[in-house]
Order: C-alpha cells, then sequence, then structure tokens
C-alpha cells in the first residue's frame, strides 16, 4: 500500500534508493518491509529488483537487497528445534 502522503513518488523512492553508493559498488543495502510498502508497494519494488536482475530477503521485518547478479549462498540453515 503506498502512502498518499508521501511527498516523494515510487518512482522518486526508487530512483534515491538505487542511486546509492553501495548499489553503484555492487554492494548491500537493507530497508524496512514497511517502508517499501508505504512508499512504492512491494510488487512495484519486486518488478524493479528482478529489471536489474538484482536478489532480495527478507527477515523479521527488514529487507535486504543484493545489488550484484552474484549467487547468494547461505553459509547456515535454519537453526533445528531441539
Amino acid at each position: 500500500m503506498q502512502n498518499l502522503n508521501s511527498p516523494l513518488s515510487p518512482e522518486i523512492w526508487l530512483n534515491d534508493l538505487f542511486a546509492s553508493k553501495a548499489v553503484q559498488q555492487g554492494g548491500v543495502i537493507r530497508r524496512k518491509a514497511r517502508d517499501v510498502e508505504r512508499f512504492v508497494g512491494m510488487e512495484l519494488f519486486l518488478r524493479e529488483i528482478h529489471r536489474r536482475g538484482f536478489q532480495v530477503a527478507e527477515n523479521s521485518g527488514q529487507i535486504v537487497i543484493f545489488c550484484n547478479r552474484a549467487l547468494v549462498r547461505w553459509l547456515s540453515g535454519p537453526v533445528p528445534l531441539s
């Protein structure tokens, strides 16, 4: 759901996000999932991630964007329940 009271359009928010130095260097950025929903909506956000060939993960309300096309390799799996 987009925030209709936001001074930023979804396109401006996405442009600002992907213009960051970390993105330009192929790094990793993190945003709150609720901010993504509020400012652009998850569907538009995921389309832009896909268009750029990036990968994204969500954990505990945080979205982590891997701003390159390299394979993400998890070094650990879920913690087994004892």
